[in-house]
């Protein structure tokens, strides 16, 4: 067949991907007034974390984020979202309102460039070129890609990927240099958390290469990748190193698998479910329905190829059985079985996920265009069959399984009985999917052409329903969009009208929807967000709240917002009317102290009466060795009377603040919280407001105090009176404290992102020594090409040289 040239491979690829993608989402953006909206993570994480990046890069807020969580270190917390990513910094342009639409657009465009990029991975295994256009098409749309639709910011590391593979295919085959680097640079900018993973596979990758022969053995090779990669490393240090910094003090980080946990799942349903990834369509993240206990909720779990299923890899490796894809391929499958194994691919911890099944995937698609590339047409028919039967055996046990309860028949089926459409749904898409390729493989041989045509046509009409039914499923988990995500949340900033939305103060709110202090652009106790100061975990450990990847204290704990600064409680209108009723304040309150102040973006808004201005000053201290024998819950209302300082700290403290010298003597109750509220909001700073850099705050005391500021300690913060930098002191477990001399001064609380300063200069360092090497590696290899032309030339000549001594004279 007449074969592509790279333009028209490339382009036709992602035109038929973009032509896909937009008939996937463009639905529901007609739907939802323009807005592309999901579910979970999708509306409460990805839609508010583009807008308050998007509004920081554009106001040159850096820094500190006052807007996530109570605050956090800025590009630390949104390196893992977005801040590597090329699709978010194409909505810097446009204005903070219409970065939402955006979004839809956008994950077009992502499945168009995971295409293009399998693609380019593809064509160089493959003799016929529309195969490696079917792989790219597979790959945009495997059911990983249509899983992680939820996350949204998962899509970079499935698109920048291959780029590591094509880059060491083309050092190892044709010695290309600087390129290596460059992909790892992409990939790490891009996402760190997925780079870890990827390095562990382009590690397994190459030593099976190696072990096979598919690469040549060479130690220089060998260290001149070694060296690319550590430059390319060096080069994303800017997001890197800020990321490293604070990411090691997360202690989800301090979690590795340990005992029968490295060898064996917990979940006797795991190990069926991985495996059922190949076969099925994937479920919706947040609702398991083949094995609903299988606990792999929002785990990334799928690794099933559209049409193909595993037919086309089983059929490579049964062929190719000494091929270093076929033993890469079963090494992946082991690993990903093993826990301690598949724990290395997330940076070793012991919660399960998935998340590097895209890797898994590529070498499966791999695999499947190999199989079609060589005409392996009656093995494939004969594994079609295979997969198709135990895809049939798995669905009626699945359905027809009697479970019992109690001596007593409880209910038919494995699956979840609750969600029996998408059960059916799923399987009649793994089986008719199969169907269809037994039927197009008579034209593998003799007329591929056509044969790709009903591939590329299957995989869009898969692609196509199967990707809407699955949008269309989470919508229907997910909130009202017309009555409350638009017009409320996405929309709902200029409807929030306390009067000191722009101070530094905070809200609180209920869990109708989290986040929505990310909406309005004012600091929100109650977040969603994986990263925040290792302080804040620590003082809500401290007072007996876990803080995994939310912030959601309860209302008992209502002298924590007091502590924090906390002015208005948004209470969510006919979602939940336990707070209080507007009608009848007589009755009380969830939380003491509260009385109601107005209606807004669909909330009820209440006002604390005890609120505590942020900069409060502290009479007395408490050791936080005597703290620690309080009860958990009521160490933030010891907290508000006294501060808890380490020994040290007392120690040079003892001329302004006077010891708690009885701890028992300190009361819990609400009047005791009151009247802590009241003694504390007598006496704070002047005035306060954010900066650019942090806080500036005018005091005016008649003696030496002890002000406390409600704000995550970080290393990156310093303090400065007056222009002259003095002590800051990490108290109260996870906050900042300083002395304030008497009379009138300037406060200054300033940050700088820890490891910025140093990862610019070895991103900028590193981009030196790969031009350094680059240039030195072309002089060389121009200096082998000449050597090698010259050879020919040299012996030439000694030929001649020894025909005319032997010529008689």
């Amino acid at each position: 067949m007449k074969s592509l040239t790279i333009k028209k491979l490339y382009g036709k690829t992602f035109l038929i991907a973009i032509a896909i993608a937009l008939v996937l989402f463009v639905p529901a953006m007609i739907i939802d007034q323009g807005y592309f909206l999901f579910v979970g993570d999708f509306n409460s994480q990805q839609i508010p974390f583009y807008k308050i990046a998007h509004h920081a890069i554009r106001n040159g807020e850096w820094g500190w984020n006052w807007y996530t969580d109570i605050g956090a270190n800025f590009i630390a917390s949104y390196s893992f979202y977005l801040l590597g990513s090329p699709f978010f910094w194409m909505t810097i342009p446009f204005p903070n309102d219409f970065v939402p639409y955006l979004m839809g657009p956008l994950l077009i465009l992502k499945f168009g460039c995971a295409a293009v990029m399998g693609t380019a991975y593809l064509k160089r295994y493959v003799k016929n070129q529309e195969f490696a256009m079917l792989g790219g098409v597979l790959y945009a749309f495997c059911g990983y890609s249509i899983y992680n639709i939820f996350f949204n910011h998962f899509h970079e590391a499935i698109i920048f990927f291959p780029l590591l593979l094509i880059a060491m295919d083309e050092y190892m085959d044709h010695g290309t240099r600087g390129v290596l680097a460059l992909a790892v640079c992409a990939n790490a900018l891009v996402n760190y958390f997925f780079f870890v993973g990827e390095v562990v596979f382009v590690v397994i990758y190459y030593f099976v290469r190696i072990g096979c022969q598919a690469y040549e053995r060479s130690w220089k090779k060998f260290f001149t990748i070694l060296l690319e990669a550590v430059i390319g490393f060096i080069m994303s240090g800017i997001l890197m190193l800020p990321s490293i910094l604070t990411v090691l003090q997360n202690p989800r980080v301090d979690n590795p698998p340990s005992g029968f946990g490295m060898w064996l799942y917990s979940s006797k349903e795991r190990l069926p479910a991985i495996l059922l990834s190949f076969l099925f369509p994937p479920d919706l993240p947040s609702k398991q329905v083949l094995l609903p206990d299988a606990n792999t909720k929002w785990t990334s779990l799928s690794a099933y190829l559209p049409l193909f299923n595993a037919c086309g890899a089983l059929a490579f490796i049964q062929t190719k059985r000494r091929s270093w894809l076929s033993y890469l391929l079963k090494i992946l499958l082991l690993m990903a079985l093993v826990p301690g194994l598949n724990s290395l691919f997330v940076a070793f911890n012991a919660s399960y996920y998935a998340r590097w099944f895209y890797m898994l995937t590529l070498m499966l698609i791999l695999a499947t265009v190999l199989a079609l590339d060589h005409g392996y047409e009656r093995r494939l028919r004969r594994n079609s069959w295979q997969v198709l039967a135990v895809t049939l055996v798995v669905v009626v046990a699945l359905a027809v399984t009697p479970q019992f309860k109690d001596g007593q028949l409880d209910r038919i089926g494995l699956y979840d009985e609750e969600n029996w459409l998408q059960f059916i749904v799923i399987s009649i898409t793994a089986v008719l999917s199969l169907l269809a390729l037994i039927q197009f493989l008579p034209n593998l041989r003799k007329r591929p052409h056509l044969f790709v045509t009903q591939c590329l046509t299957a995989v869009c009409i898969i692609s196509i329903l199967y990707g809407n039914f699955f949008v269309f499923w989470g919508k229907s988990r997910s909130y009202d969009t017309k009555n409350y995500l638009i017009p409320d949340a996405i929309q709902g900033e200029e409807k929030i009208t306390i009067p000191d939305k722009e101070e530094l103060i905070r809200i609180d709110a209920d869990d109708a929807l989290i986040n929505m202090g990310m909406f309005w652009k004012v600091s929100c106790m109650r977040a969603f967000h994986s990263i925040v100061p290792a302080s804040l975990m620590e003082f809500y450990t401290y007072i007996g709240e876990s803080r995994n990847v939310n912030s959601k204290i309860p209302e008992s704990q209502y002298a924590v917002r007091g502590l924090l600064s906390v002015h208005w409680y948004f209470d969510r209108l006919g979602a939940s009317d336990t707070f209080g009723d507007p009608e009848n304040q007589e009755a009380g309150t969830l939380m003491p102290g509260y009385r109601y102040y107005d209606q807004m973006a669909g909330y009820n808004v209440w006002e604390n009466e005890f609120y505590i201005p942020m900069g409060f000053v502290y009479d007395e201290y408490i050791l936080k060795s005597e703290l620690d024998n309080v009860a958990d819950s009521n160490k933030a209302a010891a907290m508000l009377q006294a501060v808890a300082l380490t020994d040290e700290q007392a120690y040079d403290m003892q001329r302004i603040l006077s010891h708690v010298e009885n701890v028992d003597k300190l009361r819990y109750t609400e009047a005791a919280y009151k009247e802590a509220c009241k003694q504390r909001a007598a006496k704070t700073v002047d005035a306060i407001w954010k900066t650019k850099t942090g806080v500036m705050a005018q005091s005016s005391f008649a003696e030496k105090e002890f002000v406390f500021f409600g704000i995550p300690w970080e290393e990156g913060w310093s303090a400065y009176i007056d222009g002259e930098p003095v002590k800051l002191e990490k108290v109260n477990v996870g906050f900042m404290g300083l002395v304030v001399p008497e009379g009138t001064h300037e406060i200054e609380l300033r940050y700088r992102t820890p490891g910025l300063t140093a990862g610019a200069i070895g991103t900028f360092g590193g981009a030196a020594a790969l031009l350094l090497y680059w240039l030195i590696g072309r002089r060389w290899d121009q200096k082998q090409k000449n050597r090698k032309q010259a050879l020919p030339l040299e012996k030439e000549k000694e030929n001649e040289q020894d025909q005319d001594a032997a010529e008689p004279v």
